[in-house]
């Protein structure tokens, strides 16, 4: 489909209709991002957080407005990156209204954290009150200290 057929020839979507047709092509999309890393990083920039250290444990803090507990994921993957995602959807209109203005965000919400080391990936909980999400990821004890290690002497 040419936009500009259907006199949509602005630059914003001349570059939508490259990034089309370079996806549809498997030729031109060598180098080109997929759709979805392009959907993924979009969400990500979007989608704000916080980080603060405990002593003893990580939280992270995401804006998620309007989602359901169940409509939010915490995930770790690859044994060390904590990925928070979640989708609001448009409502649905109800015969006779019609929007005047569309501002609030929809779509797909997303953040990944690489943790540190010190992170136990099997206790982390998480909690959403009030369009809020708090993940809480505990920190592994610190390793003991070694202790020397006494060699008994012999006499030859």
């Amino acid at each position: 489909m040419d936009l500009r057929m259907m006199g949509l020839d602005s630059p914003l979507f001349s570059t939508l209709q490259h990034m089309i047709d370079a996806a549809d092509d498997p030729e031109k999309s060598a180098n080109a991002p997929t759709r979805t890393y392009v959907r993924d990083a979009k969400a990500m920039a979007a989608t704000p957080a916080d980080v603060k250290e405990y002593p003893n444990a990580y939280v992270f803090i995401v804006d998620m407005p309007g989602l359901k507990s169940g409509d939010i994921k915490v995930q770790v993957e690859d044994d060390n990156v904590l990925v928070i995602s979640g989708e609001r959807k448009r409502e649905e209109e109800k015969e006779g209204a019609k929007y005047v203005r569309m501002e609030r965000r929809v779509g797909k919400f997303m953040r990944k954290f690489v943790l540190p080391e010190n992170a136990n990936t099997d206790k982390i909980s998480a909690m959403c009150q009030d369009g809020v999400l708090t993940v809480t990821v505990e920190k592994l004890p610190p390793p003991e200290p070694k202790k020397p290690k006494t060699i008994e002497v012999r006499i030859a």
